[in-house]
């Protein structure tokens, strides 16, 4: 399997498909890069080299006791940049990726990035406080906590049976192989490393970040986001990019990328090629 290793012996695996222009994929909690295979084909085929990487602790990379916050988590990401000399590439971070993808931009600049995309991403920040007292409470992040401690099985059916697709909604219709799909994904990387990315998803403040990235940002949401609100992400990042687009999708789920493919990747498509 391809691996990069880190500056602390983490070995990160990564796909790396196809010659043209690079975008480079960042998946959500608690997934991996094959979260992207809608995407990684669509763009492949559209003469486009995409990469995903398993980000440390989840996947096929390593299961990392430590490292597992926003500022490690980038420098990963700048290790995989380097090592594949990538220029004037596209990001696109969904949920936790989308931190992840901001967090780089803030703390490594955009020397080799042209675009970037946060795809119902968890900036500016997610946990509730006299700062951000749209937010949700600590109590949320609490109980996924708890869930996952208890019984990481059965919450990795639930989040994706519920809320994370927006199964839960009347008149849906269920997929069940995207929900077996989800779980596979989650029952692949560490425990530790999942509990901790809980911290990291809910609690980094992006704002400054957000606010320094200098280059031409995407930031694309479903307004029936059960999972980040989009109230509370969307609507405040956007105006905090000095050349942020926001782009609602109206209906459409936390998982819009599976669930609505094809509608997605025309979104990316014409904000890439525009």
């Amino acid at each position: 399997m391809p691996m990069i290793k880190t500056a602390d012996d983490v070995e990160i695996f990564y796909k790396d498909w196809g010659t043209g222009r690079p975008i480079v994929f960042s998946h959500g909690w608690p997934l991996s890069a094959d979260d992207w295979d809608a995407q990684m084909l669509f763009f492949l085929h559209k003469g486009y080299r995409v990469i995903a990487h398993d980000r440390r602790g989840h996947g096929r990379s390593t299961q990392t006791a430590t490292g597992n916050e926003m500022d490690t988590y980038a420098d990963d990401l700048k290790v995989l940049f380097e090592a594949l000399d990538l220029k004037d590439a596209v990001m696109i971070g969904h949920s936790t990726g989308g931190g992840e993808v901001a967090r780089f931009l803030g703390r490594h600049g955009t020397s080799r990035v042209s675009k970037a995309v946060l795809l119902g991403a968890v900036p500016p920040i997610m946990v509730k406080s006299d700062a951000n007292p749209g937010g949700l409470p600590i109590e949320v992040f609490d109980g996924f906590r708890a869930a996952l401690a208890a019984n990481r099985a059965q919450f990795f059916v639930d989040v994706p049976t519920g809320p994370f697709y927006g199964y839960n909604r009347p008149g849906a219709k269920v997929d069940q192989g995207v929900i077996d799909n989800w779980w596979r994904q989650g029952m692949m990387g560490g425990t530790k490393a999942h509990y901790d990315c809980i911290k990291a998803f809910s609690e980094t403040d992006f704002n400054a970040d957000l606010k320094s990235i200098d280059i031409p940002v995407l930031v694309l949401h479903g307004d029936d986001d059960q999972i980040v609100p989009i109230a509370d992400s969307a609507l405040l990042s956007a105006p905090l990019l000095p050349k942020g687009v926001l782009k609602v999708m109206k209906g459409l789920p936390h998982g819009m990328a599976t669930t609505h493919a094809d509608q997605v990747n025309a979104e990316l498509l014409a904000f890439i090629e525009g």
